[in-house]
């Protein structure tokens, strides 16, 4: 691996007008005075305002005023200094002042000022329109639009003449080119298809070495893969993930590595839009369908919004991992990679997805249509059990809950995959202790329909102390008191209808064991074994503990 030598243009990037500014910016910004003058007003720096340095150089600068009330003091002494250092504009937050008073204010000390909702996250726009600055005096690729990484990968392997990836710092592929007659390679093939790398970056020598260097490197390549140029891109010093071009050799290298370095501010820019955009869809997702699966007041608006057409039907399905540490940072990000399996295997089925990540688990609408939806569903949820190995070390489980044929029903059928997805998790969880290969995790309500309502059964005994009066409890204190296994035995009696002899084979002891065990039951504990009643009972007080 090679270093090459950095560009020699490091001068401060020339400024661009005040209105090319917030259309690259793209953020929610309202102009109070925008008047011909103040649009063309020219934006070379983006500044936070400290109200203890009023000396500090402003001129031409976008001025952050966090923490200033408008209409105050401190308000008017931020347009003062503005005005006097000749900046760019301020940028305030309204917090209920009227738009025309702010206008007053702008005309009244000559200074364009911005307002920006109430909502917004101070640490992104800081990060945005920095990086829009920076982003501004690169025209390159000037007709892509903001946070399209796709026709962004197109752009910069057209200029670099090799093909490009986008890369998260995570290792999921965010966009890749698809410029025709670009040689490709076998990693480059996997990649595309998985949208994720093959080892993770933080485990990986050759993005360590990119992520510490300010400049587009050669990453030389082991056998027959193809060397890679790659670049680190950042937005305000933070790591937002790495560009990687299939070298195009020769004399075509040295200039692809320039290309690379002049195309970093606007790569972070592009992929600082593309992550808003992303967590903006997934958070308006979760909440259109966390309505749709628990308000059935809301639910048709939801679905509007979605663009749902409820013709033959839906059912929710759920996702998880089986992962051990659920909350953690790890998890999470498989979590996330999960989501987009998910999206992806639905579409690819489907031809449509609706799909969130809702409390670490992943839900989606799979629709009905077709004479057979459930085998339909069914190879979803195999499919995605078999694709889990590309996204985490543990398994994925998958359930699906019934069909829905009208959109009150939603809920329903959140609940039972839901059910459904906890009883597979649990089985997961005791096959994972077991020296046994581990047990399917993907089904369908039905596929467990017995199970599951023998679980209500023993949450509404449970509910209602409906125990307090048998010997169940007492059974399983006495096993753990005195190293018994009274409880067991019982259970394999009940499980094998009273016979002693397909009993003791089920425990892997003598029968004469499986005799005297059930006289000491009868004796220390009084139960009746002639009455049906009472072994229908203990029967299901075990069965739906077991199950649990």
């Amino acid at each position: 691996m090679h270093s090459l030598e950095q560009l020699h243009d490091d001068a401060a990037p020339a400024p661009i007008a005040l209105a090319d500014w917030t259309d690259l910016v793209q953020e929610d910004l309202v102009h109070a005075n925008p008047t011909p003058e103040n649009l063309r007003r020219p934006v070379a720096d983006v500044q936070l305002y400290d109200a203890l340095d009023d000396r500090a150089n402003v001129r031409n600068a976008v001025v952050l005023a966090i923490g200033v009330s408008c209409g105050s003091a401190g308000f008017e002494r931020v347009l003062v200094h503005a005005a006097d250092g000749e900046a760019a504009a301020v940028i305030v937050k309204a917090r209920g002042t009227p738009i025309e008073d702010l206008r007053a204010a702008s005309n009244r000390h000559d200074v364009p000022v911005l307002v920006v909702g109430e909502d917004a996250d101070w640490t992104r726009l800081i990060a945005t329109a920095r990086t829009a600055v920076a982003g501004a005096a690169v025209d390159s690729v000037s007709g892509v639009r903001l946070g399209d990484l796709f026709a962004f990968a197109n752009a910069v392997a057209s200029i670099t003449n090799g093909a490009a990836s986008i890369v998260d710092p995570s290792g999921r592929i965010l966009g890749y080119s698809t410029v025709p007659g670009q040689p490709i390679d076998d990693l480059r093939r996997e990649t595309t298809l998985t949208l994720q790398e093959r080892t993770p970056p933080a485990l990986d020598e050759d993005f360590k070495v990119v992520y510490a260097s300010t400049v587009a490197l050669l990453v030389q390549s082991p056998g027959d893969i193809a060397d890679r140029l790659a670049l680190a891109v950042r937005a305000g010093g933070e790591l937002l993930g790495s560009i990687w071009i299939i070298d195009p050799g020769g004399e075509r290298r040295q200039p692809a590595l320039d290309a690379l370095d002049r195309l970093a501010p606007l790569a972070g820019l592009h992929m600082l839009h593309a992550r808003s955009s992303s967590d903006f869809t997934e958070r308006r997702n979760a909440d259109l369908m966390r309505t749709l699966m628990a308000d059935p007041a809301q639910a048709s608006f939801a679905a509007a919004q979605l663009g749902l057409e409820f013709t033959d039907g839906f059912a929710i399905a759920a996702f998880a991992l089986a992962h051990p540490n659920a909350g953690s940072l790890d998890a999470m990000r498989e979590q996330h990679r999960l989501l987009q399996l998910v999206t992806v295997t639905c579409n690819v089925q489907f031809r449509s997805a609706y799909s969130a990540l809702i409390d670490s688990v992943v839900y989606a609408l799979l629709p009905c249509a077709g004479e057979n939806p459930r085998a339909a569903h069914r190879r979803v949820i195999r499919d995605l059990g078999s694709y889990a190995t590309t996204i985490s070390a543990h398994p994925v489980v998958a359930a699906v809950g019934g069909i829905a044929e009208e959109i009150g029903e939603l809920p329903r059928s959140r609940t039972e995959a839901v059910r459904t997805l906890q009883f597979l998790m649990h089985r997961q969880s005791v096959a994972r202790e077991s020296p046994t290969p581990l047990l399917p995790a993907v089904a369908v309500f039905e596929d467990h329909w017995t199970e599951l309502n023998l679980l209500e059964i023993g949450r509404y005994i449970a509910e209602k102390h409906l125990d307090r009066f048998d010997v169940i409890d007492a059974i399983r204190a006495y096993d753990e008191a005195h190293h018994t296994d009274f409880l067991i035995t019982l259970r394999a009696y009940f499980d094998s209808n009273a016979n002693v002899s397909k009993a003791a084979d089920r425990m892997h002891v003598h029968g004469n064991t499986i005799r005297y065990r059930i006289t000491r039951l009868t004796e220390e504990f009084s139960i009746d074994f002639d009455d049906p009643t009472t072994r229908l009972w203990l029967w299901l007080r075990l069965v739906s503990t077991d199950t649990a």
